[in-house]
């Protein structure tokens, strides 16, 4: 359980740092260099009848820019880490051998085995 705690804490920190670093990324480069192609200041003065929906589209793209970041340098590399230390002791092997024969269809083979040596 502590651990746990602990992953959890790291994570929040390493999403708000990767947060921040992205949310510059897209409001110092990408909101420009879009707002240029819609002759716009910039993503967030993009507007439609007094609706700024570039204000949203600027949010959606940081969401998944966050996201991609966090998955790709966070996630997946710890996952691979994870698999490589199961791997190197031996865990989650011998749990599917285990799990492969359910322990009453054993007991039953067994009976019927016993019963067939009894009865010949």
């Amino acid at each position: 359980m502590k651990g746990n705690v602990v992953d959890l804490a790291v994570a929040v920190v390493m999403g708000a740092a990767f947060g921040a670093v992205v949310t510059s990324i897209v409001e110092g480069l990408l909101t420009p260099l879009i707002g240029l192609l819609f002759q716009a200041k910039g993503i967030e003065e993009m507007q439609w009848e007094g609706f700024l929906y570039g204000q949203v589209i600027s949010s959606i793209i940081s969401f998944l820019l966050i996201a991609a970041a966090i998955y790709f340098v966070v996630i997946m590399p710890m996952n691979h880490m994870i698999e490589r230390r199961n791997r190197r002791l031996g865990i989650g092997q011998d749990v599917k051998e285990e799990s492969a024969e359910d322990p009453q269809i054993a007991l039953l083979t067994e009976i019927r085995d016993a019963l067939k040596t009894r009865s010949s």
